[in-house]
This record gives structure tokens, sequence and C-alpha cells, in this order.
């Protein structure tokens, strides 16, 4: 071709292949190029003047007798993979290919670098084993579950929550239901209960497909008349939603009794209920405590220690609880609820023990403390404050601290006053007799109500 001279030719044969070698009549490597400067074949520098035949390995050495064999009339030969041997013990895959034999008898063999492909290759086997291992595990699952679902004593039935159909059922659905659970796949569901049990269930998928969840129902078949326990479980999966129902045999002893009746109250009270361990750990709360502390569920309380919520510190609910061990009741104790985000809140509280019960524990009744906190201020109509006896009587209701507030300010007000009528009702004669600026005085007068305070009286 015209304008291209041999120097230009070699680079361009260089730069289009990973490497090119030139190779004399007797097969050694007289020369090497590299088409990339960033490739790094680990020592290919030292082929140069060794016979080419001799840099690989032995399994690839019949393919370089044939590429040496190239004629200098003959076409360029095919492409053929040879491993070199490396330092590094891990053989180097080129794919050489022999362009031309020069008039002075010399080969031109370019090669490209077959590492970033074998690399993919190692990849695509890696990501094939990895799927391979878990289709087995896939496949184990399923197994389990097939047993599982078998040999369950619990009736068990997957239910096509748009079109109500039965997707599977197990032996034990079928031999409750008296039906083969074979038979059972494809009908509509529900069918062969009562009239009532049938709305009844209704209104629990309803209910499971809005919310996730509901209670279980006792229903009873139409035929023998057959009680079991009800329960349904949403669940998604990739080809839609299905309802999960459970039928269990019912036990006449847990039938809802009078003693379910009262939970069932006691869950409801517009009043806070809390019960808990002799420690102060929870073991129950109602409903109206969990609203009222920001809690999301029963769950989330259960073994939290009370005071995290109820209390001013842990020492009012540590001399709670051990007033009511000794006592085994409060009434009326004056303390502060703390929500989970919101200020606190004062409430009385009124507890009872029950350290003979099966459990020893502890009930709390919480409400909105809508009246004035037991109080030892002095009556307004009374000159001194009330009795040791009825400051005794606060111990269990108020927290000490408050009693020593209190207390502190009664003899504060009084001698506010003492000095008021001693000094005839001379504002800075009074403030200089208790050791006050004036300032301190006014405030502490306008604190007690006692700014139109006169000697009268």
């Amino acid at each position: 071709m015209k304008g291209f001279d041999s120097t230009l030719a070699g680079q361009v044969v260089a730069s289009s292949n990973d490497i090119s070698l030139v190779i004399d009549q007797d097969g050694t490597v007289v020369d090497l190029a590299f088409g990339d400067s960033r490739m790094n074949i680990e020592s290919a520098e030292e082929w140069l003047g060794q016979p080419w035949i001799e840099t690989v390995t032995i399994e690839s050495r019949s393919k370089i007798r044939g590429m040496l064999a190239v004629k200098t009339s003959e076409a360029p030969s095919s492409w053929r993979q040879v491993n070199h041997h490396m330092k590094t013990g891990v053989d180097l895959p080129i794919l050489y290919r022999v362009l031309t034999r020069a008039a002075d008898g010399h080969l031109i063999v370019v090669g490209r670098d077959l590492r970033p492909l074998a690399e993919l290759q190692q990849q695509l086997m890696d990501l094939q084993h990895s799927m391979e291992k878990d289709y087995a595990l896939l496949r184990q699952a399923e197994k389990r579950y097939r047993v599982l679902f078998t040999l369950a004593s619990e009736g068990i039935l997957l239910i096509d929550a748009d079109n109500r159909r039965v997707v599977e059922a197990n032996p034990a659905a079928g031999e409750m239901l008296e039906r083969p659970a074979g038979k059972m796949v494809g009908r509509s569901f529900p069918k062969g209960f009562t009239d009532a049990s049938e709305d009844a269930i209704e209104a629990l998928l309803t209910q499971v497909r809005a919310s996730g969840s509901a209670e279980d129902i006792v229903v009873r078949t139409l035929v023998n008349e057959n009680r079991f326990k009800f329960g349904a479980t949403l669940l998604k999966r990739e080809d839609g939603v299905f309802f999960l129902v459970r039928l269990s045999p019912n036990d006449p002893g847990e039938e809802r009794g009078p003693n379910q009746a009262f939970l069932d109250v006691v869950q409801r009270l517009p009043d806070a209920f809390v019960v808990t361990d002799v420690d102060g750990l929870i073991l129950s709360a109602n409903t109206a405590f969990l609203d009222l502390c920001h809690i999301g569920s029963e769950q989330q309380a259960y073994q939290q220690p009370l005071d995290r919520w109820v209390g001013r510190a842990s020492i009012d609910l540590e001399m709670l609880r051990k007033n009511l061990i000794k006592r085994t009741q409060v009434k009326q104790f004056a303390t502060t609820l703390k929500p989970e985000f919101e200020e606190p809140i004062d409430v009385e509280l009124s507890g009872v023990a029950a350290l003979d019960a099966e459990v020893p524990c502890l009930g709390f009744v919480i409400r909105h403390n809508l009246r004035r906190t037991p109080s030892v201020a002095p009556d307004p109509d009374q000159p001194f404050a009330k009795s040791l006896q009825d400051m005794t009587e606060l111990i269990g209701r108020v927290p000490m601290r408050d009693l020593v507030r209190e207390t502190s300010d009664i003899i504060e007000r009084l001698c506010i006053e003492a000095a008021l009528r001693a000094t005839n009702d001379n504002r800075a004669s009074a403030a200089e007799l208790l050791g006050l600026s004036r300032q301190s005085l006014y405030v502490k007068l306008r604190r007690y109500g006692l700014e139109d305070f006169s000697v009268d009286d």
C-alpha cells in the first residue's frame, strides 16, 4: 500500500493486537511488542532470545510446531490457543495467529490475551454454581414445607383472596371438614359451615384483608356440627394475595366465660391498666395504657420497666412498689406519666399487690389527675399548717421531696407574714428583718398571694 513503510506497518500490526512477535527461521523470538502499554504480561520480556516453543506448556508445543511450519506463500494461519509458563504458577492463555513469513524467513505472529475472557468464564461458572446451590436449597425448603404441610395436625387451607377458592388443603383439613383434601382444591370457600359461621368467616377474612390480622373465632360445620377454632393470616406472593387459614379442634375449656369477659372489659377500660411482676417489669397492659404512652403494641412494652413511662424518677416507682408489697394496696398516688413523644402529664395511680397468686404480680390503674395534688400547703382560713399526723398520712401518696418542698414553702410564708406584722406592714423593714432584698420580698409576696396583706389580716 502506497505511503506505508515497514515501520508504520509494524506499528499498525502491534497496536491492533495485544502482543506481536517476530520469530526467526530457527523459531527463536527476536522481537516482541505490546499493543496496550497498560497490558502487563509478567516475564514476557524474558522470551527474547529463547526458542518460542520452550516458552509454552508441553500440551501447547504441537500447536507451535504447526505455526512455525507456515510457508511464505500461505495465507494467515488460523487462530490457535497456547498456554505460556508464568512464574506465578498460573498459565497465561494467548490466542496466536501467524500473519505471514517475510522475505528473510522471519514469521510475524500476533496474539490476543485470553485472561479477560477466562475471568468472565470463571465468573459465569461461579454464578452457575451459586444458582445451582440456591436451587438445591429451594428444593430442600419446598420439600420440608410439603412434609410439614402434609403431617401437620392442624388443618391448613390456602385460599385465593380474590376469588375465594381453595388453592391447597392438607389432609388434616380434609379430615376435619370430612371431605378429601384433593376434592377441596378449586372449590369456593367457605362451604360446609352453618350460616352463622359462614357470615363470621366472611367478616374475619374481610378484616384480615383490610388490617392484616384478626382474632380467632369458633366455627361449626353444617353436617355434624363439629366445632373448630378458625384463624387466618394474609399471605402475599408473587402470584397474588392469599389467606392462610388454620383449623384446629376447639377446646371447650377455652370458650368464652366469665373470666374471659372480665379480661375483655379490662382491655376496653378507658383508664390505663397495667400488670407488672414484683420487680416492676410489665407483664400485661390494656389498650388505654398503650395509647397513653404511645406504644405500638403490647409486645413492645412486655418485660420493660414501668418506670420507663411512669414516675418523676425511678425512686417514685421503687417507693410505690415497696409500699404495695408491704400494705398490698395504695390509693391515689400523685405522679407523672412520660409518653414517648409528648411532655410528661400529671396522673393519679392506684395499685394493688397479688402476692399470693400463682404468679405474684402488681396491678396499677392510671388516670389523669383532674383534681389538685394532695398538698401540705396551709389552708387560707387557718393560721398554721397541717399537723404532723396529717403530713404523715400523705406519705405514699405524695413524693417525699414534694412534702419537703411544700413544708419549706409553708415556713417561708409564715416567716414573711410574721415579719410584716412585726413591722406594721412596712415592706422595706420586713425585707431587712428577713435578710432579703426588697425585690426578692416582692417576688415572694406575689408567689404566696400576699401583695394585699395587711396587719388586720
